[in-house]
């Protein structure tokens, strides 16, 4: 997909609190669901709809973690790990900008605290 992503904007139906993280996830993406899951909740962006896309991001970013435990402690170099850390990582990067999670999307005049005076400057 080429060409600019959209802003990210609130959602009336935002989420009010944090949820638990869910009891299926690793140790590593229940860490990473404690750590994301207060900024984006914050942000007032995520509604229910979303958190397939969040579970999916916290997946990935576990999968990372453990096969990088994996590489270093194995003391051989298995390819297919090398391949599915990296198709982890290309998970984790899509959806992280996705859900603004990156500094790329996070400049995004509807992600700043200053997108009400961006906006407007346009009316």
């Amino acid at each position: 997909m080429k060409g600019a992503k959209p802003a990210v904007q609130q959602d009336k139906a935002a989420l009010g609190a944090v949820p638990r993280a869910p009891a299926w996830l690793s140790k590593e993406a229940k860490a990473e669901w404690r750590r994301i899951m207060p900024l984006l909740v914050e942000r007032k962006i995520l509604t229910e709809a979303d958190m397939g896309s969040v579970e999916s991001y916290c997946v990935a970013t576990g999968r990372i973690r453990q096969i990088e435990h994996l590489i270093g402690t194995s003391g051989t170099v298995e390819p297919a790990l090398f391949r599915m850390q990296d198709k982890a990582m290309q998970t984790q990067r899509q959806l992280a900008a996705e859900l603004g999670l990156t500094p790329v999307s996070r400049s995004r005049p509807a992600m700043r605290e200053d997108a009400d005076d961006a906006d407007a400057l346009l009316d």
